[in-house]
């Protein structure tokens, strides 16, 4: 498809399916007299879109003109806002004949989405306070409205195509892996996205440009009940990998697991620690296997070949809470390894200050006995133990 774009003025209605969107936000002239930065803004995007498909422009100007009644186009704007990739704030603080005011709030509200640019021209008055909050949150700003333009594609690369609610997912959570995950699930089952809001996300990296965790706001036609689910949060994070270290004993409660204990903030247990399998995710490494004993060496300090690895499964961890998986994996050690395991239990693990951790053993017994394993670590542990019961390795 050759490269378009479509510009959607104030109260337009946005056409049913795009690569891109931009919003352009910004104080706009209150007087006939005063040019608007829009139509510049707008002739930027046009000269740089060069790629192939359709990038949509919303403009809060009227067609006609200049902008006559705000309060009726409130919802247009919010509407767009959210469906925006990027949201393109052009700040040039002539405070007679162009005011701010609007534009204050709706920086404070969309600066820390991870979907804005800033620009404003370098004399501009009363900027110090926005160009704080947008360098803090490694916000791209620019001096010249050619280079702001230029910022917001580089954000949107070539795009992706969306259509009806699809719209509604800005590329920083349509291009998420945990996404596609959840949205590929939902069509093979035959739903169909209505309409979204993405509420909110929790980002990582220099800039904080990568999602690591985000939560959706969605509208779901269930096909099967033939009705409309838009009462729910959906809450995703990247797949986990996760390995039980075992050495069969006796009987299955007498069999011995290796769990870390490590401290985080979410624990509601006795001793305010989770009590979990070695294992967790990773942005670099898309191989959950080789996750898995990245993951054991750096949490528990075993190395492990590949081949001791025995695959258990891949599930969803929460279904009510979350959309994200966990890969099981197995392996049994030698009696060697379990007393080494064990000399290990006052020797903190982990890849930084940020994660520390601390190898315990136990047998299976004493975890369902005991209430500081939560109900999905628990549930891991049995179908891993299970299948070795049946290719016996463990006794029954």
């Amino acid at each position: 498809m050759a490269s378009e774009v479509v510009v959607v003025h104030a109260n337009e209605t946005p056409p049913p399916w795009w690569d891109a969107a931009v919003f352009l936000a910004g104080p706009l002239p209150r007087s006939a007299d005063v040019p608007s930065w829009n139509p510049e803004a707008i002739a930027h995007l046009r000269e740089q879109w060069t790629r192939d498909g359709r990038l949509v422009v919303f403009t809060p100007e009227l067609r006609a003109g200049v902008l006559a009644d705000y309060t009726g186009q409130i919802e247009w704007e919010h509407r767009g806002l959210h469906d925006a990739d990027v949201v393109l704030f052009w700040v040039p603080r002539d405070l007679e004949s162009m005011p701010a005011f609007t534009t204050n709030i709706e920086f404070g509200a969309w600066y820390d989405s991870g979907k804005v640019v800033f620009g404003a021209p370098a004399a501009a008055p009363k900027n110090e306070y926005l160009l704080h909050l947008a360098t803090s949150r490694g916000v791209p700003v620019a001096e010249r409205l050619g280079e702001a333009a230029g910022a917001a594609l580089a954000m949107i690369g070539d795009g992706s195509r969306r259509e009806g609610g699809e719209r509604s997912v800005p590329l920083l959570v349509w291009r998420n892996e945990s996404f596609q995950t959840w949205y590929r699930a939902q069509r093979a089952a035959g739903n169909v996205l209505e309409g979204a809001r993405l509420e909110w996300t929790f980002r990582v990296g220099e800039h904080r440009e990568a999602v690591m965790y985000w939560a959706a706001h969605v509208q779901v036609r269930v096909t099967a009940e033939d009705r409309v689910k838009a009462n729910e949060v959906v809450i995703s994070r990247p797949d986990t990998a996760q390995v039980l270290l075992y050495r069969p004993g006796p009987t299955l409660d007498a069999t011995e697991v290796v769990l870390v204990r490590e401290f985080r903030s979410p624990a509601s247990t006795p001793d305010g620690f989770v009590h979990e399998l070695p294992g967790g995710s990773s942005r670099e490494q898309p191989d959950p296997a080789v996750q898995a004993l990245e993951e054991v060496h750096e949490e528990t300090g075993l190395k492990l070949g590949a081949d001791r690895l025995r695959p258990v499964g891949t599930r969803q961890v929460a279904a009510t809470m979350s959309a994200h998986r966990a890969h099981v994996y197995a392996a049994e050690v030698t009696g060697d390894e379990l007393a080494w395991l064990r000399e290990q239990r006052d020797t903190a693990h982990g890849e930084n200050d940020g994660e520390r951790t601390w190898v315990e053993v136990a047998t299976y017994g004493e975890l369902r006995g005991r209430g500081l394993t939560d109900w999905a670590t628990l549930g891991m542990i049995a179908q891993a133990l299970g299948q070795s019961q049946t290719a016996g390795s463990v006794p029954l």
